[in-house]
């Protein structure tokens, strides 16, 4: 049956014949009278049956591809995609979701923080490695190193590697100021204005902003417990056509989940099939409380097909801005350009210390120590969550990290939520924080790495007193101003 012949386009109105032509189309997919897959008709035969001009439909297919709604492939024509209608994403540039400022008192209970605390900070044996560099290297130690970071420090990170069974040369290796300035270079490097990228959801806001600042096209891909919905993430590839696809594979973040070994493996056949890269966020692989063994992405990674990125600071102290990239040879050139135009170069200085505080074996053992407190407060959470909430809420435990996704069983306001909590002296992350999509998740970050196990008891007593009370009578409570 031929379906176009039902459009009617009307040339005396105000709506261009471009936009009308391409809401007819949208109406007889949604309809799903057009099917998935189905080829659209060339341009030149569509504009002939219609009695318009080229350029009309040329037009509109742009209209629907930007919506997500057909796909073109090169010297074959434009298909109808294959994710149904209501599941696709809106690929318009959303606006940057306004993250409040809030004022954080030493009393305040701080379940949204992912930054340790200082109590945590391994001052007495940096301090020593720092007098210890001062003393050999003297004013050397201030000294610029060239961009791409000090050697010896990325032939330590090379040799540091192996452990997770990822070999690399110092070659390979971008020292850099932080993951998230890790995530602003490769961001300079493969994004230009328009391009496509994909991202979990949901998602680090961190990553989805600097991705924005390029003016790049944000696509999310569902996660499920286990990863990306593979069958999702493929017809995307294949619709996007994307530069590369953002991951967090081990205890995720927002919501603490980490990548099946299949579906690793099967993600990186489907970044060679389609030719894009990954970009692995070791986010908090170090933080592992099981006895699993952690297996990157890019140690299965025979193909190149993968970008490491990884920040010292995150666990050790923040304040520090320390991390690194391993990179495909073929894209280090661009990323070492972008790395110059940033800052020119990390600073040297640390760079230094943390190459001697590598190599002495006192970063393996302040993770195995730290490690061990984390533990201790995730089991404690947990405890007193099943305590406490367990009618209220569900999680997954993560079995590393430092955060739980914890879902609200009832129809609350998170955000609600998060305000009268607020306004207790305890502070969460709503889930809305990490998603492009404007609606309301039902799920919270409730992270423990500034929190003691005194600050977890007396927050969790508080959330359970809040959600009660909106339980009971959610108009009645109202944040107290």
């Amino acid at each position: 049956m031929d379906y176009f012949v039902s459009i009617q386009l009307d040339r005396n109105s105000k709506i261009p014949l471009y936009q009308q032509l391409a809401d007819a189309l949208y109406d007889l997919i949604s309809k799903d009278i057009l099917k998935a897959n189905t080829k659209l008709p060339t341009i030149r035969k569509l504009a002939n049956k219609l009695k318009v001009n080229n350029v009309t439909v040329i037009n509109a297919y742009k209209y629907l591809e930007k919506k997500g709604l057909v796909y073109s492939q090169v010297g074959s024509g434009t298909y109808v995609s294959p994710i149904p209608v209501k599941d696709m994403p809106s690929p318009a540039y959303e606006e940057k979701k306004e993250i409040k400022q809030i004022m954080i008192t030493e009393d305040s209970i701080n379940f949204a923080s992912i930054s340790p605390s200082t109590d945590l900070f391994p001052v007495e044996s940096f301090k020593c490695i720092v007098n210890e560099i001062l003393d050999k290297d003297k004013g050397n130690a201030f000294s610029y190193q060239e961009s791409q970071g000090y050697e010896k420090l990325r032939e330590s990170v090379a040799d540091y590697l192996k452990s997770y069974g990822i070999n690399s040369s110092k070659d390979r290796i971008q020292i850099i100021s932080g993951a998230q300035q890790g995530i602003d270079i490769l961001s300079k490097a493969l994004l230009q204005y328009g391009d496509t990228l994909l991202v979990e959801k949901p998602t680090y806001h961190g990553a989805i902003a600097a991705f924005q600042s390029r003016g790049a096209r944000i696509i999310e891909v569902p996660l499920e417990t286990d990863g990306m919905d593979l069958e999702i993430l493929e017809n995307y590839l294949k619709i996007y056509h994307p530069k590369f696809i953002y991951l967090m594979p081990y205890y995720q973040n927002p919501t603490g989940y980490s990548y099946s070994l299949k579906k690793k493996r099967t993600i990186l056949d489907l970044a060679e099939k389609y030719n894009t890269y990954i970009i692995e966020d070791d986010y908090l692989s170090d933080l592992n409380y099981s006895e699993e063994k952690s297996i990157p992405i890019k140690a299965l990674d025979h193909r190149n097909r993968v970008i490491f990125l990884k920040s010292f600071s995150k666990i050790l102290m923040p304040g520090l801005r320390l991390g690194f990239l391993v990179v495909p040879k073929n894209l280090l050139d661009n990323i070492l350009s972008a790395k110059q135009t940033t800052d020119i170069t990390t600073s040297g200085f640390i760079q230094r210390v943390f190459d001697l505080y590598l190599r002495k074996g006192l970063w393996k053992s302040h993770i195995n120590e730290i490690r061990k407190i984390y533990k201790k407060r995730y089991i404690y959470l947990m405890k007193l969550l099943d305590e406490h909430l367990k009618n209220e809420i569900s999680y997954i435990p993560p079995d590393g990290g430092l955060s739980l996704w914890i879902k609200l069983k009832a129809s609350i306001s998170v955000d609600k939520l998060s305000d009268i909590l607020l306004s207790r002296n305890v502070i969460i992350s709503p889930g809305s924080l990490f998603s492009l999509s404007k609606e309301s998740l039902n799920y919270f970050r409730l992270s423990f790495a500034a929190v003691n196990e005194k600050q977890i008891h007396e927050g969790i007593l508080i959330l359970k007193e809040v959600l009660n009370n909106m339980n009971s009578d959610p108009a009645s409570v109202e944040p107290i101003l």
